[in-house]
């Protein structure tokens, strides 16, 4: 994957054009529509992502600060309940402009960082490029949650790279996020892209594997679809087990989707 942090930064700008098209002429009662994310509609999806954007700038340009809110948050037993009522802080309007100054300042911001300088997170400590990947699988999969409440289909673009990239690499964390043992066999996954060019991760000799398309491995990585309604070809116990609890984003482990939900 490259690690440029400019062109990093262009492909979130990308990825944040597309969601702004399907939400910047949304009307109030559109942006109270129920997405797949129980008790969440599209506005909370906004917020969500404005607030870690916050987050991700503070991580940037004040390490310490971001430390110390960082430990605060997470020592009160209802974080999660408190991190979403202050994304709920704003009507439909004021959550669109903070999404959008948020996005910006991170984005300008990151444009200057040196993208192998480790930052902090929720989880370990990560490159200033891998939290910008990172940001791009949340507005993708936040995204798709978005396009679901609206009954969209959208175009997958090559920037799914981005999103498979970290799904293939958190393997451990699908399995740390359960408290269960990561297994020591790797996983070979290869991946028809969207113009038909093959992306693979994991090492050749690998005994399991996993192929398909790569929209529906990043839909399965992100806990958006479940794996009954999606093309993947698993191949031995390690890939099956994987794929059953696969999560590209740190946190705790996710309900995910029932079959047929939001399958279109």
């Amino acid at each position: 994957m490259p690690t440029n942090i400019s062109e990093l930064c262009d492909d979130l700008l990308a990825e944040t054009a597309d969601l702004e098209g399907l939400i910047a002429n949304l009307d109030d009662a559109q942006w109270s529509t129920a997405t797949p994310a129980e008790g969440w509609d599209i506005k909370d999806q906004i917020g969500h992502l404005a607030y870690f954007d916050d987050r991700a700038d503070e991580s940037i340009t004040d390490r310490d600060a971001f430390v110390t809110h960082r430990e605060e948050a997470l020592s009160l037993p209802d974080f999660p309940d408190r991190m979403t009522a202050e994304a709920r802080r704003f009507d439909a309007a004021g959550t669109l402009d903070w999404f959008r100054q948020a996005r910006a300042a991170l984005v300008e911001d990151a444009r200057s960082a040196d993208p192998s300088v480790r930052v902090p997170w929720y989880g370990p400590d990560m490159s200033t490029a891998s939290l910008i990947t990172a940001r791009i699988m949340e507005t993708w999969a936040h995204g798709q949650d978005v396009a679901d409440a609206l009954e969209v289909q959208r175009e997958p673009t090559a920037r799914l790279r981005h999103v498979a990239f970290i799904g293939a690499r958190a393997l451990p964390n699908s399995y740390q996020a359960r408290g269960l043992p990561v297994p020591e066999s790797p996983v070979r996954v290869e991946l028809q892209a969207p113009d038909g060019e093959l992306w693979t991760f994991g090492p050749d000799e690998a005994a399991d594997s996993v192929r398909g398309p790569a929209l529906d491995f990043c839909l399965a990585v992100t806990q958006r679809r479940h794996l009954d309604d999606l093309d993947l070809d698993l191949e031995g116990p390690v890939a099956q087990e994987w794929l059953s609890i696969a999560q590209a984003f740190a946190g705790p482990p996710g309900p995910g989707r029932k079959p047929g939900q939001f399958a279109g």
